[in-house]
């Protein structure tokens, strides 16, 4: 008799929705602080009819280089824990707003100065901010 795996219960066509609780996003937010990402927050979008992703998370960093070891972390844990390889990358040639999107959830790593001036937190301020701070 073949063992039940969940891929096998859920319904063809199907999405499975996430949550703060899912093995994803508690590796990414886990990823995150591993490398000292700083002001962590993730924005849950599921009722924002706009949006294009399940959440946000975001952080910042001070520098190019604390930036990219902290995409270059979430990205080989989530390979490691979750076999899960981003959809797609923005942001390597600048170096002050890097996002790794998942499709269900989009990690953005920006420089404190790129923060504030785009801030997403105001921009989709209808979603449900969580902190994520140690």
């Amino acid at each position: 008799m073949a063992t039940l795996s969940v891929s096998n219960l859920r319904k063809k066509g199907t999405v499975l929705r996430i949550n703060r609780n899912s093995k994803v996003f508690k590796t990414i937010i886990r990823a995150i602080q591993d490398k000292k990402g700083e002001n962590i927050v993730s924005l849950d979008l599921r009722k924002v009819a706009e949006a294009a992703a399940d959440f946000f998370v975001v952080c910042e960093a001070t520098s190019t280089t604390q930036i990219k070891a902290i995409i270059d972390h979430v990205d080989n844990q989530m390979r490691l824990e979750c076999a899960e390889a981003p959809y797609r990358q923005e942001g390597y040639k600048g170096m002050q707003w890097v996002l790794l999107d998942y499709v269900n959830i989009v990690v953005h790593v920006m420089h404190p100065e790129s923060r504030k001036f785009y801030k997403l937190e105001e921009m989709w301020s209808d979603a449900d901010l969580q902190e994520h701070n140690l």
